[in-house]
């Protein structure tokens, strides 16, 4: 299945880290909370402006970026090749807050 983004909604692979204790490296399981990190995979075309222009996205496919905790939204995807469920997260350009470089 191929998921295009409307106007300005990006699509995101949420990027999940192990979370370190002190020395104790603790896996992904004892807390999930939802990640803040992703990679760009699919971007809209931008949103119009008042006067009918398009606006264009500051994001591209491929970049890593930092956003709102609880802005995107989850969705789940059944994966044909693997037949396991994938997690994307859908979000608006607004709930984007840095680009990693």
């Amino acid at each position: 299945m191929k998921i295009k983004p409307l106007k300005d909604h990006i699509l995101i692979e949420p990027l999940k880290e192990e979370k370190k204790k002190g020395r104790i490296i603790l896996p992904e399981t004892v807390e999930k909370e939802r990640p803040e990190k992703g990679r760009v995979l699919a971007v809209g075309a931008g949103k119009f402006s008042k006067d009918g222009k398009r606006i264009p996205m500051e994001v591209k496919k491929g970049d890593i970026v930092l956003f709102t905790k609880y802005g995107p939204n989850e969705i789940k995807i059944d994966d044909k090749k693997t037949g396991k469920e994938v997690e994307y997260l859908i979000a608006k350009e607004e709930d984007i807050l840095a680009i990693i470089e």
